[in-house]
């Protein structure tokens, strides 16, 4: 994954660290001076480090820097942040676990084939149990002051080996304890090449997606996809507002100010229903937010989505023209209406049919919509003039299901970068 937080100033420091590295040969170079890099140079010795610049209650800029995992056994070292989970307890658990398996492996050896196959499977429940435990001493402290465990996130099954020891967790966890908001973050790789050939000496890289991902967008509020410093794109949940509502006022668009306090004030440059998910960008300063705003009123962005809709459509590509408005008895329900409707325009393609159900064929569709009215896809599926076929869970315009989500996803986003005129492309696939 990309960074959720912009990366020039981090990688300043991080060039700055990689220096104090270089010239003292130690990690603790700012003590006693006794843990050597050299460990890192042995053939895929190398390990990720990771900076992170906050601010304090005062504006004072504070530099905090972590390694992932442990070093050379050690999980504290003088002026680096230390491990979310409670060493004591865990060197404990790791330390009676290790015991009984150890044990049970003596054992293994003496054993019949039908005692051996009873002795592994009672291992390996040991060691799944060991690691249940482990899992269990980690808490995250998020951007709202609240903490949360793996299992809320993973569910039943076990993380991904690791998780919760790389360095972005580590650091916004102990950035979000002691009260500092995060400016700029930046990992890299020092140290002989890994063995997967993925990662060289003194290159950056982004948090890893199967540990970091999945912790990280809960730590923040926010499923992040890219982010720089003049604009952040998200990949907002179904259920969220883009932007406040009259009676919520918690959105992405309030979760991006949560993260950036200083940005402009009203930074959404475009909207998605709050059933809808996928991609949405946020403007950071006036300038970015002008310049993607006229990008938008040229055409110059392109957006793609992905719905399932109900029933078999037999055709494989098409367009619809149809002009609708605003029921104003009936807010926020949109009508066709051929005198007083603005024009909507939407080419579409199928995808595949299957089965949402055992008895309920759905189709997935690709939709292009060339213009951005308000609810244009959902009236565009639904309409008997479009489609005829409702996007799966849309309680406007089709079949209200208790539980059941709107099947409408915004899968591509592209535009030119305010600054650098560079064309972006995002792509973020369906949960569905």
């Amino acid at each position: 994954m990309n960074s959720p937080l912009p990366t020039t100033l981090a990688q300043d420091h991080s060039r700055e660290l990689m220096h104090s590295l270089d010239t003292h040969g130690c990690l603790d170079y700012e003590g006693k001076m006794c843990i050597s890099t050299a460990p890192l140079f042995i053939p895929a010795g190398g390990q990720m480090f990771g900076v992170l610049v906050c601010q304090d209650p005062e504006g004072h800029e504070v530099v905090l820097k972590a390694f992932s995992g442990q070093y050379q056994g050690n999980w504290l070292i003088d002026g680096w942040v230390p491990p979310v989970c409670d060493i004591a307890r865990f060197n404990t658990i790791v330390k009676q676990s290790d015991k009984e398996i150890h044990i049970l492996t003596d054992i293994l050896g003496s054993a019949s084939k039908e005692e051996a196959a009873a002795i592994q499977k009672k291992r390996g429940d040991l060691s799944r149990e060991s690691l249940k435990k482990l899992y269990e001493l980690y808490l995250f402290r998020c951007i709202d002051g609240s903490d949360i465990c793996l299992s809320s996130i993973f569910g039943d099954e076990l993380p991904p080996t690791g998780t919760g020891d790389c360095c972005a967790p580590k650091l916004l966890n102990h950035a979000f304890k002691n009260g500092l908001r995060p400016i700029s973050m930046s990992e890299f790789y020092y140290g002989d090449t890994n063995r997967s050939k993925t990662k060289e000496h003194r290159q950056f890289y982004g948090p890893c997606d199967q540990r970091c991902e999945p912790l990280l967008k809960h730590m923040l509020g926010l499923d992040i996809i890219y982010c720089d410093e003049c604009l952040i794109v998200v990949n907002k949940a179904s259920g969220m507002l883009s932007v406040p509502g009259r009676f919520v006022k918690d959105c992405a668009e309030a979760r991006v100010k949560d993260l950036f306090p200083d940005t402009i004030k009203q930074p959404a440059v475009h909207r998605l229903d709050m059933d809808t998910s996928g991609l949405i960008v946020y403007a950071l300063t006036k300038e970015v937010h002008r310049n993607l705003s006229i990008q938008f009123i040229k055409k110059e962005v392109h957006k793609e989505y992905i719905a399932v809709v109900e029933g078999v459509i037999k055709e494989n590509s098409g367009i619809i023209e149809l002009p609708f408005r605003l029921d104003v008895d009936h807010r926020p329900y949109q009508i066709y209406d051929p005198q007083q409707g603005k024009m909507g325009i939407t080419r579409w393609k199928k995808v595949q049919v299957d089965y949402l159900q055992k008895d309920r064929l759905v189709t997935r569709i690709h939709f292009t919509p060339e213009t951005g009215r308000t609810h244009q896809l959902r009236v565009h599926s639904a309409h008997e003039l479009g489609l005829g076929h409702p996007i799966v869970g849309d309680r406007l315009y089709g079949r209200k299901e208790e539980g059941q989500r709107l099947l409408l996803h915004a899968a591509l986003l592209s535009f030119n970068h305010p600054v650098s005129g560079e064309r972006m492309m995002f792509t973020c696939d369906p949960e569905f």
